[in-house]
């Protein structure tokens, strides 16, 4: 047993890799784990991928701040939160392979629990353009049954907890020019470039 802050400071880098790893598991395997993150390099930059065991809760763009959104998860879903990478190895393979060219569907669990309401709606509508294609804000309004709830559209895709994967990104405005994003115009642009290069 470690009794000494400073002492931990000589514990060597993969020692520690070793036993974070062996905690993230037995917290798992106790049922005190309620969200497991972990990160991935992109190449929209770094991603903050996050899972309760539901299935994917949440993925973050580097420049929404991952304290600040663990931070949110922590008020939202629970404070019992790990950095647990292998939790989410199979969304993490998955979204290299849809970078990479492979993936043209995501096969991943979701917990869509940050999303309600009219969004959740929004969200489930957006799981259905194809890979490759666009929308209006307009046309999801008028496919959630809400045709005139444009705005509400953007707003569902504003705060959309999981980009990429939820693929926002593929809503355009009615004249072609590609309203917000959450990862930024450059992001937007590049994953739309990405799919229509397949």
């Amino acid at each position: 047993m470690i009794n000494d802050v400073s002492a931990l400071r000589q514990v060597p880098g993969e020692t520690m890799t070793r036993l974070h790893h062996r905690l993230a598991e037995q917290a798992d395997r106790q049922g005190l784990l309620d969200i497991a993150y972990r990160t991935v390099d992109s190449p929209v930059g770094e991603l903050l991928l996050a899972a309760t065991n539901q299935g994917l809760v949440r993925v973050a763009f580097a420049d929404e701040g991952f304290d600040t959104v663990l931070q949110s998860l922590a008020t939202r879903i629970s404070p019992r939160i790990l950095r647990a990478p292998r939790r989410l190895d199979d969304a993490a393979r998955q979204l290299d392979d849809y970078f990479g060219g492979r993936r043209r569907r995501f096969a991943i669990p979701l917990d869509l629990r940050l999303s309600n309401g009219f969004r959740r709606l929004v969200l489930e509508q957006l799981r259905q353009i194809s890979y490759g294609t666009t929308q209006s804000y307009a046309g999801v309004a008028a496919a959630t049954g809400h045709a005139k709830a444009v705005r509400a559209v953007g707003s569902a895709c504003a705060t959309n907890p999981l980009p990429v994967v939820v693929p926002c990104h593929r809503v355009l405005r009615s004249d072609g020019t590609l309203g917000g994003y959450l990862g930024g115009l450059a992001t937007k642009r590049a994953l739309l470039d990405l799919e229509a290069a397949a």
